[in-house]
């Protein structure tokens, strides 16, 4: 019989740490827990293999399940000595899902099962605390009620603020025992009338209902949307854990939060989080209830009126200090861990990993390493490598005269400018418009994901640092200021009002995350200097990583960004993005459109003293560094003139009549230009185009190497190659002008030809075009195209479906798709090595700073990745990462 429950308690469990795939990161470590002796309310996990079985099956269980879930309840009972379902002394659990990788808020949970019109009573006479007895059972009901039964949550919301209004009660504390029996009554009437049948009263019934609730939302819309985000598979599942429930709701010794072994915004080595008297674990999360803080540092640090849990419930601080720290030590690691304090004893609920800002995962890891907790290696590993975007946002000049509207909680850190947007969805729609936006709510909820996804920033007016919008925000990135109690939102006019200021939809903000400010206007912002905790970082993986780290670059401000951010030279230079220029474009079109190599010449002398400098400038700043040059490869359809005025423009150059250029225009038109007369072929068709060039390059590599000292190393790039004759003509044009401006110069320059492999056959037929070039560049966009026969302007109006539908994993053009493309690339890699066994092999398309492609490049044994500027330092963290787990 396979085992689908595994059981933990009283110092004992089924599982342990590294059973995290099948128990998922909440039963794992609740299992660990246990048995490092931290005190854990019994429970027990169903596994994630039930939950595919779950979609499997047309959402059933398996047969054996419902005893060993009947096995496991009891076992629960005896050992707190309650019984569920008793009507005098009932056992009351939580159901929590529990992934592998965690996904805060995305799916659903369920508290004080258990709970109906008998075992409320029996709760009330043990505890001999009738109002938390009600307290608990309203908020099952409404819990239950929306997550189970998918009733609106502001339904109950609704009744509660009305009761509240009628009584004049401005907080949930105030209500007495005999109020929440009042609240009680109004919720199950309420659902009474929506459902049309009284709500469940049959604890089993309670059970199955929340289990599979839990198993649902692995499948609703805001885990998919997060999992997609974060590149989490379908295919692992969710645990469900169910859980002996301890409750922070019993009065003034009772508490609950949440809290970090470290900060989780700076990485500062300072236990961090917050806590709520008399409350349950949701009323912190989800932002409902402003929290406090958890030590007196930090209360003093955020300027919090009132007592944190250090001074307000010292003996509770005490325990939990002690955990904590022993927690950190276990899993040598910051922990995120969630508690909750009965009757003035401390309870674990969780610990994981905690989700944290790049900027603290540096400091967290090279603290680390200092701390001899970790090896350098350790640390290189501990950071996602595509989490380093987070340090490239801008911030708010330092210079720049603020309008501070409010101050709030500094959430997430970063700086951003944008318009003010109230809805989720609205605020996707603007992004896609191409508007920048600020989603302003007074609390966000896993189904506003979508939206803060496409803002720029989250403001909200209530919740704290631990509240959905902060981790959700935290772990994209986005700047982030929460509890920003001073707005007023009135969202049916569309608008917030501040300290009497009143701010509309659509006008400007900015948003400082890091102090946690919103100030009215569009703020000057900055990019960071990335150096201490960073520098160190990306030092220890430029000592363990193997690949090269190229950048794709055309321009000066390019390249220098590229090597600020520590690129080893150019891995793709496009020289038709050079032309785009108003004052090139003219005489880039005059060549085109010439009927007689004679005109084309003269055009093209126009262009060569532009491509000339051109190449002096990226020579010079990469200063000895390979810069690999693309000749010409333009689909043509991107040059011809396409209005009268730029025909009129280059009749106007040239002295050529107008109708006529029209009509060579039409002549030229291709009905698929992206496989039509472009790359090499137009090398073949119009040599003159690509002597130009050779001679731009070699005259600029001279004049970089007289004047600098330092010579240049052009890797001259022949595109759209696919047989060996094609570049064995245009190698030796490159290679006669190269000779000849040698000659003159009286000058040697080491350079390079080579060619881009883009195209099936040239993979395929790799070993016959090894033995003209000396280096293979795959261009992965291209080769993604030909291979999947899939335009990459027009996938995304069916790729989502194809992901969803699990046609693809991963979206071929982000991460390399491994089975079909990348196995052209291992042909083509032992293929050309076969014939040149030290050809140099690199790739330049977008995957070049994609980790997942980059982790392929390794094992494939590729020499260097290229990628665009503001992604190397991602490229060399990720070849890092990529070093070390190839080598385990």
């Amino acid at each position: 019989m396979t085992k689908y429950v595994y059981s933990f308690g009283a110092g004992n469990a089924d599982g342990d740490a590294s059973m995290k795939n099948l128990l998922g990161g909440k039963g794992a470590n609740l299992a660990e827990m246990n048995k490092i002796g931290l005190p854990v309310p019994p429970g027990f996990t169903i596994t994630t293999e039930v939950c595919t079985a779950f979609y499997e099956l047309g959402q059933k269980y398996p047969d054996e399940l419902a005893a060993q879930v009947e096995a496991a309840t009891k076992k629960v009972g005896e050992t707190v000595g309650k019984t569920f379902g008793d009507k005098e002394n009932p056992l009351l659990v939580s159901v929590r899902s529990g992934a592998r990788a965690s996904m805060p808020g995305m799916m659903d949970t369920v508290l004080n099962l258990g709970l109906n019109d008998e075992t409320v009573e029996g709760l009330a006479n043990k505890s001999g605390n009738r109002r938390f007895a009600y307290d608990s059972y309203r908020r099952f009901i409404q819990m239950y009620s929306n997550v189970v039964l998918e009733l609106e949550h502001h339904m109950f919301e609704d009744i509660l603020e009305s009761f509240k209004e009628i009584n004049d009660y401005k907080d949930d504390t105030e209500l007495n025992a005999e109020d929440w029996e009042e609240i009680v009554r109004k919720y199950k009437s309420a659902v009474e009338a929506e459902m049309g049948k009284p709500f469940p009263q049959d604890v089993n019934d309670q059970l199955w209902g929340a289990v599979g609730a839990v198993f649902k939302s692995w499948m609703n819309d805001r885990a998919i949307f997060y999992r997609k985000m974060h590149d989490i598979p379908q295919s692992w599942g969710t645990a469900v854990n169910v859980q002996a429930m301890v409750f922070g709701n019993m009065g003034d010794t009772s508490a609950t939060g949440v809290a970090f072994t470290r900060n989780p915004s700076t990485g500062e080595k300072l236990f961090y989080g917050e806590y709520l008297i008399n409350a349950q674990g949701e009323d912190v999360v989800a932002g409902i209830r402003t929290p406090k803080s958890i030590t007196k540092v930090q209360r003093v640090t955020m300027g919090e009126s009132g007592e944190s849990l250090e001074e307000s419930l010292p003996d509770v601080y005490a325990q939990l200090d002690e955990v904590y720290k022993k927690l950190e030590n276990h899993y040598r690691d910051m922990q995120d861990i969630e508690f909750t304090a009965e009757n003035g004893k401390l309870w674990m609920l969780q610990t994981r990993n905690g989700k944290r800002t790049a900027k603290a995962a540096l400091k967290i890891a090279v603290d680390m390493v200092a701390e001899g907790m970790i090896t350098k290696e350790e640390g290189v590993a501990r950071i996602d490598a595509a989490a380093l975007d987070q340090l490239l946002h801008p911030t708010i000049k330092a210079s720049y005269k603020r309008d501070v509207l409010t101050k709030g909680l500094p959430a997430s850190p970063g700086a951003a400018v944008g318009e003010v947007v109230f809805d989720a969805d609205e605020a996707e729609q603007m992004a896609q418009a191409g508007k920048s936006v600020i989603l302003v709510r007074e609390e966000t909820s896993p189904e506003d994901i979508h939206g803060m996804h496409a803002a720029r920033a989250i403001v909200t007016s209530r919740g704290g640092m631990t509240s959905h919008a902060a981790v959700v925000a935290r772990g994209m990135g986005r700047p982030c200021v929460s509890g920003a109690g001073e707005i007023r939102i009135d969202e049916a006019a569309e608008k917030f009002v501040v300290k009497g200021r009143e701010i509309k939809k659509g006008e400007i903000i900015s948003v400082d995350g890091g102090l946690g400010e919103v100030l009215f206007g569009a703020a000057e912002l900055e990019q960071p200097e990335l150096s201490g905790d960073f520098a160190t970082l990306m030092a220890w993986a430029d000592d363990v990583r193997h690949l090269k780290v190229r950048a794709n670059a055309e321009t000066p401000l390019d390249a220098k960004t590229a090597r600020d951010f520590g690129a080893e030279g150019i891995g793709l230079c496009r020289t038709e993005h050079m032309f785009f220029d108003a004052e090139r474009i003219a005489a880039v079109r005059e060549m085109i459109l010439s009927e007689a190599k004679s005109g084309r010449e003269a055009a093209l002398a126009k262009i060569l003293p532009m491509q000339r400098k051109d190449f002096v400038d990226l020579f010079t700043i990469m200063a000895g560094l390979p810069v690999t040059i693309r000749l010409l490869d333009p689909p043509l359809h991107e040059f011809l003139p396409h209005s009268a005025e730029d025909v009129e423009a280059v009749a106007k150059a040239t002295g050529l009549d107008g109708d006529k250029l029209l009509q060579r225009a039409k002549d030229l038109h291709e009905f698929n230009p992206m496989l039509g007369h472009r790359g090499c072929r137009l090398g073949i068709t119009f040599p003159e185009i690509y002597e130009m060039q050779a001679r731009a390059i070699f005259e600029a590599a001279i004049e970089v190497a007289k004047a600098s000292g330092t010579a240049p190393i052009p890797e001259i790039m022949i595109p759209l190659v696919s047989t060996r004759k094609e570049l064995q003509i245009l190698k030796g044009r490159v290679i006669a002008i190269g000779e000849e401006v040698m000659a003159q110069a009286g000058m040697k320059i080491e350079y390079m030809v080579g060619t881009m492999i883009e195209l099936p056959r040239a993979a395929v037929c790799a070993d016959e075009i090894a033995q003209e070039a000396e280096f293979f560049s795959f261009g992965t966009n291209d080769l993604t195209q030909t291979t999947l026969g899939i335009s990459r302007d027009d996938a995304g109006r069916f790729m989502n479906d194809y992901i969803a539908q699990g046609i693809f994993e991963k979206d071929p053009f982000v991460t390399i798709d491994q089975d079909g493309v990348g196995s052209l690339i291992k042909i083509a890699k032992e293929k050309g090595r076969s014939v040149r066994e030290k050809i140099k092999l690199g790739i330049c398309g977008e995957h070049g700073g994609d980790p997942a492609s980059i982790e392929f490049c390794e094992k494939v044994g590729l020499d260097y990745v290229s990628c665009s500027p503001y992604r190397v330092p991602i490229a060399r963290l990720a070849a890092a990462q990529a070093a070390l787990n190839n080598a385990k």
